[in-house]
């Protein structure tokens, strides 16, 4: 991809979801919106292969009905309230509409068909922007208009989307989908508490960016798509697949690892708001995403393959770790004893 294209693409991205998650007004988040969308399909299609265009024609024309949808509620609610702010969403089939749209957006069940599809299109560094900054504007949306959302509504969607995440997550072999369902699953957790604890969702958000960004660098830094190619990638690089399994079971929420302190503080707010079924059904549907993530990890360091492959097994890789991948490593599994400080901020 030509640097130039790239540059403004990666500054497009930033400006849109600066535009987004700083505006008040509909219409300037709209914008961001169209902009951030805009910018992420020629990275999504630069390698021109027909499974590329493919993803970026998909994500493209979701997208492109979630915005309309966006448009329409701010219309519809501007129509019946006088109002444009954000904050102010006040009717009923306003809220009904937006909630749609970002659903839409963000990959929640049940609109999440085209994500999976999209991320297995896509290279993993276009994957790991699409499973993290891309879902920071609609986040930020569902934040400031959380007081007017239906808790029915989101609750549903958020249980539908933990339990699908986990159960199709279940026969996949290609990790770029595997981690795809992952964040439908996560999805489910930070939309279940949106409304009673808006800024437990962000720090949700926070932490699970940062131990998908450690997974996908690591992947590509040692070049691994699949599970049979991550059966033989121990011999690249022994440490940073130690690291691997470790960011991947605190993905999954086994303490005492930075992961579980998020399901930690979700399951707790329920049980305070007199949710505790909701809660014990979230915590045991989280199970069917924790089998995925122990094959995983059972496959980064702890087995060789026990049959033949078709992969050559290489001897360590020429280049050092990126120092960024070793911080995001580290951080996205030891940042627990940090709790009692994190929790005061929220």
């Amino acid at each position: 991809m030509n640097p130039h294209a790239k540059l403004i693409s990666s500054l497009s991205l930033l400006l849109g979801t600066t535009i987004t998650i700083s505006s008040n007004h509909w219409m300037m988040a709209w914008t961001g919106l169209e902009i951030n969308t805009l910018a992420i399909i020629p990275l999504i299609s630069k390698s021109h292969h027909p499974r590329a265009i493919e993803a970026a024609i998909k994500y493209f024309l979701v997208q492109a009905a979630a915005s309309a949808l966006v448009l329409f509620s701010s219309m519809t609610n501007a129509w019946s309230t006088g109002q444009w702010d954000i904050t102010h969403l006040h009717h009923p089939t306003s809220s009904l509409l937006l909630t749609t749209a970002i659903a839409m957006k963000l990959g929640l069940v049940p609109f999440h068909f085209w994500f999976p599809e999209v991320l297995q299109g896509s290279s993993l560094t276009t994957a790991l922007l699409l499973s993290t900054m891309m879902k920071f504007p609609p986040i930020t949306i569902l934040f400031l208009t959380s007081h007017s959302l239906n808790p029915t509504l989101m609750t549903s969607m958020a249980l539908a989307s933990t339990m699908l995440g986990g159960w199709m997550g279940l026969n996949q072999t290609q990790l770029r989908k595997i981690l795809a369902f992952s964040s439908i699953s996560h999805l489910g957790w930070m939309a279940i508490i949106i409304i009673y604890n808006p800024k437990l969702t962000l720090l949700t958000f926070y932490l699970y960016s940062m131990m998908t960004a450690t997974v996908f660098l690591t992947l590509n830094t040692t070049k691994t798509l699949k599970l049979s190619t991550m059966m033989t990638s121990w011999t690249k690089a022994p440490m940073l697949n130690a690291a691997l399994m470790l960011a991947l079971l605190s993905l999954a929420g086994l303490p005492p690892l930075t992961g579980f302190l998020p399901k930690w503080l979700i399951v707790q707010e329920l049980t305070k708001q007199d949710m505790t079924t909701t809660a014990t059904v979230i915590a045991m549907l989280s199970l069917l995403g924790l089998f995925f993530y122990l094959r995983l990890a059972y496959y980064s360091t702890i087995t060789l393959p026990p049959n033949s492959t078709n992969h050559m097994k290489q001897w360590h890789i020429t280049k050092p770790t990126n120092t960024s991948v070793a911080i995001l490593a580290s951080l996205s599994i030891l940042l627990l004893p940090l709790s009692p400080m994190i929790l005061t901020t929220i």
